[in-house]
């Protein structure tokens, strides 16, 4: 229990670093949500340790989406005060960078992940699990050469769906 809830923590807080300071989100909110979501009414078995990451990012980008969702959504909290946080994420290619809406990523990554099973789960494992590109080699049992080759296509693949 003690390694599962430190490795959520660890995706959370390398996830949630990136984001702007200030925002309402914190790394134990988020590792608590995922741990009721992968954990609350049943026991799932993962096969090893990449299966396990693979499913708590997963969840963890779910409930970002969901998070940025609820954030657009008119209906909640009507006239009350409302803390924003930031859902944008900055895709940097050759010196120039532009926000890219979370949900507008979520579905990206889900078209990509048609397309090529196998990059949606790099994607995911690298962005929405802060893995490094070591990490996922290790990981997924390939050379840190491929993986890298691997994200820079899918990185790519993305930023000309999103334009």
């Amino acid at each position: 229990m003690a390694q599962v809830h430190a490795q959520l923590h660890r995706i959370a807080r390398t996830h949630l670093y990136k984001e702007r300071p200030g925002h309402t989100l914190q790394p134990t909110a988020l590792v608590n949500e995922a741990y009721l979501r992968m954990f609350g009414d049943s026991h799932p078995e993962f096969a090893d340790r990449t299966h396990f990451i693979s499913f708590a990012s997963r969840v963890m980008r779910r409930i970002l989406v969901d998070y940025a969702r609820a954030r657009h959504a008119e209906r909640r909290g009507g006239d009350s005060l409302r803390v924003d946080w930031d859902t944008a994420i900055e895709l940097k290619a050759a010196g120039e960078s532009h926000p890219v809406e979370l949900t507008d990523l979520d579905q990206a990554i889900d078209r990509l992940s048609r397309a090529h099973p196998t990059l949606g789960e790099l994607v995911e494992m690298r962005y929405f699990g802060g893995l490094t590109a070591e990490e996922i080699a290790i990981a997924v049992s390939r050379s840190v050469h491929v993986v890298r080759h691997e994200l820079r296509f899918a990185q790519a693949w993305l930023r000309r769906e999103l334009q």
